[in-house]
């Protein structure tokens, strides 16, 4: 896979670098901060773009509000931020946005080499990949959404294990279930929550973002969360 990176700490960049070229990808560009970046990613045609949230020069927002702008100029991107914090409002923004395959991470967790590696995989593959922590703090929210509402308790636990990324096969075994009963249950969700067939998107991440957005539902173990889109 080609890889862009935007980092500004020069120890955490040559790792990254080091770590993914290890690995077989080829890294295109490697960058300290956001300048040069809409060039670099036109001339690099990159597959996935690693950026941090805080960069130069005022090392608040400048990373993840790069990111918006490559989701909107570059849908197909697959676009993996890296934060030392939830930016709360942003990673929001970043989750509901139309775009190709994304990953947030925090630093912090990014200490399994092949944990982060198979991330990167799986972003490559068409994932959404998520830190539990995101997905914890923007369960925070608790702006209700009347659909919630019509969810038995049955179908609010399966649809949980499908915002951490679940498969049908990895919820019926956790919940002692017939991949059919699973399958029965996610149709029901999809229904109550007015998600159709034809709908734009994807029904199963619209679902889950519904559920990130608008429910206080239990928060994910650790290990990185991913729903394929």
């Amino acid at each position: 896979m080609r890889i862009l990176i935007c980092e500004d700490s020069v120890l955490l960049r040559e790792g990254l670098v080091r770590l993914l070229e290890d690995a077989g990808h080829d890294v295109v560009s490697a960058l300290p901060d956001i300048e040069g970046l809409d060039q670099a990613v036109a001339t690099t045609a990159p597959d996935l773009c690693i950026l941090d949230v805080r960069l130069p020069p005022t090392f608040t927002d400048e990373g993840i509000r790069a990111a918006l702008g490559l989701r909107s100029t570059h849908p197909s991107l697959a676009i993996l931020v890296l934060s030392q914090y939830v930016e709360e409002r942003y990673a929001s923004d970043l989750i509901a946005a139309q775009g190709g395959p994304l990953g947030y991470l925090l630093k912090d967790r990014v200490a399994d080499v092949s944990e982060f590696l198979a991330s990167v995989q799986r972003i490559s593959e068409g994932a959404t990949v998520l830190d539990p922590e995101v997905v914890a703090q923007l369960l925070t929210r608790r702006n209700r959404d009347d659909r919630m509402l019509r969810l038995t308790e049955r179908e609010r636990t399966v649809l949980a294990l499908i915002a951490e990324g679940k498969s049908n096969q990895a919820i019926a075994g956790i919940l002692f279930l017939s991949e059919a009963s699973v399958e029965k249950h996610i149709t029901s969700i999809f229904q109550k929550l007015g998600f159709e067939q034809d709908e734009s998107g994807n029904r199963r991440v619209l679902a889950a973002l519904a559920h990130i957005e608008n429910t206080g539902g239990p928060t994910p173990p650790t290990g990185q969360t991913g729903v394929a889109r």
